[in-house]
């Protein structure tokens, strides 16, 4: 029995083993497969999660990179710049370099023809394209467009076509289109200088060393603005050809301002042939006519000849001369200071005054100021006065302004001499450019009598420039009426002022060519509203210089306290 017992315990001990073994081992193998399972989630989650890491941070690039990839080729190597910066005086950019395209077809890319073209017909009605159909069946690469904007090329990379091309290049960009026409110039598809200061400081603007530094000009974008605006305004109102004006500051001949109608926008590049788009006041030669009569004055009493107060008498009303007759337009009294010469603006008196100066004293004035030479600026599109030949009755003619031909910038550099104190300066367009030492004309005390005068040209009952008479500015000056040297048909109507006289800072030349009488427009002179009596500059250049003045003093005045006081002394009194 107890046998037996002991073979039923041993079985059952062998029974518990081998069923405790199964279960172990199972567990074990659930256990291997579990962590397996993990793994491959670990290795899943961490391959996801670089997927996630790696897009992150191309979508991060990308959004960073300001280029604009248009297709997968490679357009260009980084920008760098060829060409400096042009400024104006308070830094506005005139004149830049940017990176821009041609556009170009490869005939061998395009797979349906006929459809490419009228999609360009589509979004580019402007381009030739028969032509562009021809270059197309020759299967030659070719240029679509010259020069692309921005938005051209971004209807042409929307067409989707393979076969078009983006030509990288740097172009010359003007920021104000036709405002500084005159005065920049342009450059060719090669950033030569062409024309304007683009060519006359060509090297300059090319020097690599200088090319972070922008050169810096004497031009105030608001104030070419302001007379660029009311010299248009002008043209219309009074039905003129043309016109100009320059502003100019006395002192140390910066050019503040230069305008020439009409003028052209110069990111257009096209070719300029017609006459009537020279620069009037650097290239445009003319008899500026009465203007000149205070040079005779100013002459008169540089020789202590006369004094502003002395009476001329017994002033007839026209003198002969060889075959010609000089004559006034108006009616003047028989006896007339030589202040009232210049303020009535009599031609008999200005000869008189001439007669008393001599040829030879004028002679020398004339060569000394240098009124019929080549105008120095920096520009290449300077005029040529004509030959001044003192033959029988030049003397009396150049008195009052005729016979003799000068450019406008000439004269407005005299009359900043003439007001300044006598010192002759040279006008620039260049900040800061070198100055030379200048020569004396006339005498500080002959300058300051001149400003005087000139103030009752436009304050005096009567004077010829009431019409430029603003309120705290002080305006003096002179007007002038002619006819174009060479062709009696083209009438030339100026006037140059100076402000404010007390103080002189400023020299403003305007200019309308064959201007017409402007039947509806109302004046308002000296406190009553009239209409225009003559088609003299006293009723148009006048008027605009006027409104210039108005417009642009305060601007002037914001860096020049003096000027500033004044004009609030005067608004208050």
């Amino acid at each position: 029995m107890k046998k037996k017992s002991k073979k039923n315990k041993n079985f059952n001990q062998r029974s518990f083993y081998f069923e405790d073994y199964l279960e172990t081992n199972k567990k074990k193998k659930i256990l291997k497969k579990t962590n397996n399972i993990q793994d491959r989630i670990y290795i899943l989650f961490f391959f996801f999660f670089s997927l996630i890491l790696i897009f992150s941070i191309k979508i991060t690039h990308i959004s960073l990179n300001n280029k604009n990839i248009f297709h997968s080729e490679k357009q260009t190597a980084n920008f760098s710049l060829i060409r400096r910066d042009i400024v104006d005086t308070n830094g506005i950019i005139i004149s830049r370099n940017v990176k821009t395209y041609h556009a170009a077809i490869d005939p061998k890319l395009i797979k349906d023809k006929k459809k490419f073209l009228i999609n360009l017909r589509l979004n580019f009605p402007d381009l030739p394209i028969e032509d562009i159909r021809k270059k197309l069946n020759e299967k030659k690469y070719f240029r679509l467009k010259k020069r692309i904007n921005q938005e051209e090329k971004n209807k042409l990379w929307s067409l989707g076509e393979k076969a078009i091309k983006f030509e990288p290049f740097e172009a010359r960009m003007y920021t104000h289109g036709d405002l500084f026409s005159h005065i920049v110039g342009q450059v060719d598809y090669d950033n030569f200088g062409i024309s304007g200061i683009e060519k006359f400081f060509d090297r300059e603007l090319k020097n690599k060393k200088l090319l972070n530094n922008p050169l810096k000009l004497t031009l105030d974008s608001n104030i070419q603005h302001i007379i660029n605006n009311e010299l248009s305004k002008a043209i219309k109102t009074f039905d003129a050809s043309g016109g100009g004006a320059v502003l100019m500051n006395v002192n140390n001949g910066d050019i503040i301002s230069l305008v020439s109608l009409p003028n052209f926008n110069i990111n257009q590049r096209t070719t300029i042939k017609d006459k009537k788009f020279i620069n009037k006041i650097t290239k445009g030669v003319y008899e500026l006519g009465s203007i000149f009569k205070t040079f005779t004055v100013a002459l008169a009493l540089e020789h202590k000849l006369v004094d502003a107060n002395t009476i001329i008498e017994n002033i007839p009303k026209k003198v002969r001369c060889s075959i010609y007759e000089i004559t006034d337009m108006k009616d003047h009294p028989k006896n007339l200071t030589v202040e009232e010469i210049l303020v009535r603006s009599s031609n008999v008196g200005s000869v008189l005054l001439a007669k008393k100066v001599g040829e030879k004293n004028f002679k020398k004035f004339i060569q000394d100021t240098e009124l019929t030479k080549n105008p120095e600026i920096e520009l290449e599109e300077v005029g040529l006065p004509h030959p001044l030949k003192w033959n029988r009755c030049k003397l009396e003619t150049v008195s009052y302004g005729h016979g003799i031909t000068t450019t406008p910038l000439q004269a407005t550099a005299l009359y900043a001499a003439l007001s300044n104190g006598g010192k002759l300066i040279k006008p620039s367009l260049v900040k800061d450019r070198k100055k030379e030492i200048p020569k004396n004309i006339i005498s500080k005390d002959t300058s300051i009598k001149l400003s005087t005068i000139l103030r009752k040209v436009v304050t005096s009952e009567n004077g010829t420039a009431s019409l430029a008479d603003k309120n705290g500015y002080q305006v003096g000056g002179k007007t002038g009426t002619a006819e174009s040297y060479g062709d009696k048909k083209n009438r030339i109507n100026t006037f140059i002022s100076i402000f404010p006289t007390n103080k002189p800072k400023y020299t403003l030349f305007v200019m309308l060519e064959n201007p017409k009488i402007n039947k509806d427009l109302i004046y308002n002179y000296r406190g009553v509203k009239i209409k225009a009596l003559y088609n003299t500059s006293g009723w148009n250049s006048v008027y605009v210089a006027g409104k210039i003045i108005e417009k642009i003093g305060p601007i002037l005045a914001i860096n020049n306290k003096e000027f500033t006081d004044l004009h609030v002394v005067k608004k208050f009194n």
